[in-house]
């Protein structure tokens, strides 16, 4: 529940800053994405360790969740491009975003919780 919950609101830190920077600031959507990515990944990162995982800083731990955090990136970026950009473009754009989002973010949602439970938070 709690990873959940960790999720739900970094998720929505993702998706707001992604928003603002692509539909508000113009900025180009896999740098948009980029950026929005690090912003949701590194809440999730810090909310989980304290507060769903509890677990004490470690810098092994912080070393598997740079590299987990390099494949969800390149995984979450392409897939919110390739999805964007598949869907027909005559849908509103809104809509467009917000379905990339949510299957580029299910994605790595996915394997970021596989690999943090299994493994990351079980390193001392």
């Amino acid at each position: 529940m709690r990873f959940i919950l960790t999720g739900g609101f970094s998720a929505i830190v993702d998706l707001g800053l992604y928003t603002l920077l692509f539909k508000v600031f113009g900025v180009p959507l896999p740098v948009a994405k980029s950026i929005s990515f690090i912003a949701g990944t590194t809440t999730a990162y810090l909310i989980n360790r304290r507060w769903t995982f509890q677990a004490e800083p470690s810098r092994k731990r912080f070393i598997a969740v740079i590299a987990l955090y390099a494949v969800t990136f390149a995984l979450q970026v392409g897939i919110n491009q390739i999805c964007y950009y598949a869907i027909p473009d005559d849908w509103a754009e809104s809509v467009r975003l917000v379905l990339a989002f949510v299957v580029a973010q299910g994605t790595a949602t996915v394997i970021n919780f596989i690999v943090q439970r299994a493994v990351i938070f079980k390193i001392h």
